[in-house]
């Protein structure tokens, strides 16, 4: 298929055809071309990499050292590392930029590069742009030898991290400790397995159950962290009366959980919650992408504090964060940005918050679960083949219903009392995703069937 470039990375399947998957041609322009771009853009020539456990990871990281070496580059490796380490040690290590070889979520057979700046952040959609453009021109040349760049080997990040989130004043590692917290992990055998279980014991938690915990790439189910996907974590957990279950993506960059009683606390309620305990104790703005649950705006009104929406896009909840001055944030698929400690989304420092947060509660988790509300949410999307005017159908749509409140960053959403809807289009295919939540499954059911009825009428 063809590569995706976005502003979350350059992804694709392994195998095939250069320009229609990620290819060793493919991989090799792009770093080569990215490391000149940082270069040519005034930042230092140190770039710092780091890859999840899918198997195609070793291969890619070699044709990326390679590349990034070619152009004169001196690359700092973290080996396995998760998605916010890298992005903690760009900006420790004061570094041009970085590379994270993960495809996050996506199947086995997929990989990509995320591209960061020397803020550890995602690049952003212009830059990304002008990349692409010298990819495709190859407006570069590589270097000769008395020029070729460096290499080292760094494996031993992860302990800086972690000693960073233990810092924060939010994180109370003796709190945690004296709660005897019984935790199972499910690390879908990527990095999470070496990530999380070390700051569990670093936390204090003593009794920890691995399960997928083996960093070798061979994901034991989907690795998105969706209620389908987690049963043997949520079996677990009830079957052997544990406190929490954890469960991460490939890159460590979503958190989701499971309750004390085997139920799911909802990806979407991770943010809510860390957030909740954030606010209690931090005055600030709140800020998360517009597909995120609206019970994120009821917790900035409990807390007096203004919420404010961000296209979809780690990059565009991060440059809203900036510019309100949010302390906390994310999106509502388990990210939680915590600028305290950096400006990316990081399952390691939900987990540390979170877990302070329920250690003072003195709740059990499902108990915790049960404060905030129980919003329904549906994700579903329209195939239009031979439109060609997707613009045009969410105009219709916003017109339809200019009687609403409506927000239009990024596609059309339309608020009423009881719930929203959300369009975007695809910038792959020819598809409009609808997201709705609601009150009620039923009503939010029949928000995206409406939705659905009138794109037909309007095809």
């Amino acid at each position: 298929m063809t590569l995706i470039k976005s502003i979350s990375g350059i992804r694709g399947t392994i195998g095939g055809r250069p320009g229609q998957a990620l290819t060793p041609m493919d991989i090799v322009s792009i770093s080569g071309a990215f490391g000149m771009w940082l270069q040519n853009s005034g930042a230092n020539k140190k770039i710092v990499i780091g890859r999840d456990a899918r198997m195609s990871g070793e291969m890619v990281n070699q044709l990326v050292v390679g590349a990034l070496l070619s152009v004169g580059v001196e690359v700092v490796d973290l080996g396995l590392a998760s998605t916010p380490t890298v992005e903690m040690a760009v900006v420790d290590m004061k570094a041009g930029g970085g590379i994270i070889i993960t495809a996050s979520h996506n199947p086995k057979n997929w990989n990509a590069l995320k591209l960061l700046n020397n803020k550890g952040e995602f690049i952003n959609d212009q830059d990304g742009k002008d990349l692409l453009n010298l990819v495709e021109k190859q407006e570069f040349k590589y270097n000769e030898v008395d020029d070729l760049g460096k290499y080292s080997l760094n494996e031993d990040y992860l302990e800086t991290h972690i000693q960073h989130i233990l810092n924060l004043p939010l994180v109370d590692a003796k709190l945690i400790e004296e709660a005897n917290f019984s935790i199972a992990v499910d690390a879908v055998n990527s990095v999470g397995g070496i990530a999380i279980p070390q700051l569990l014991k670093s936390l204090g938690v003593k009794n920890i159950k691995e399960i997928n915990c083996n960093p070798d790439g061979n994901f034991a189910h989907n690795p998105e962290p969706l209620p389908e996907n987690i049963v043997e974590i949520s079996e677990l957990v009830k079957n052997e009366n544990l406190d929490l279950g954890i469960i991460v993506d490939p890159d460590v960059d979503r958190l989701a959980m499971v309750c004390d009683n085997g139920k799911p606390f909802g990806e979407e309620y991770t943010l809510v919650s860390i957030a909740d305990y954030v606010l209690e104790n931090k005055k600030g703005s709140l800020a998360a992408n517009l597909s995120s649950t609206m019970a994120l705006r009821e917790i900035a009104e409990k807390h007096g504090v203004e919420f404010f929406e961000s296209a979809v896009g780690e990059v565009n909840v991060v440059y809203e964060m900036k510019k309100q001055l949010a302390v906390i944030g994310g999106e509502g698929n388990g990210g939680v940005i915590y600028p305290e400690l950096h400006y990316g989304r990081d399952a390691l420092v939900g987990v540390a918050l979170f877990l302070t947060y329920l250690a003072k509660s003195k709740m059990t988790s499902s108990e915790l679960r049960a404060k905030y509300p129980d919003h329904k949410i549906v994700k579903d999307k329209i195939q239009l083949e031979g439109v060609s005017d997707l613009n045009g159908i969410l105009e219709q749509i916003r017109r339809k219903f200019i009687d609403y409140p409506c927000n239009t960053i990024d596609g059309v959403k339309i608020t009423f009392p009881e719930g929203w809807v959300h369009l975007r289009k695809s910038n792959t295919e020819p598809i409009i995703r609808i997201y709705s939540e609601a009150k009620t499954q039923e009503y939010a059911n029949d928000l995206v069937a409406c939705i659905k009825q009138l794109i037909k009428i309007k095809k």
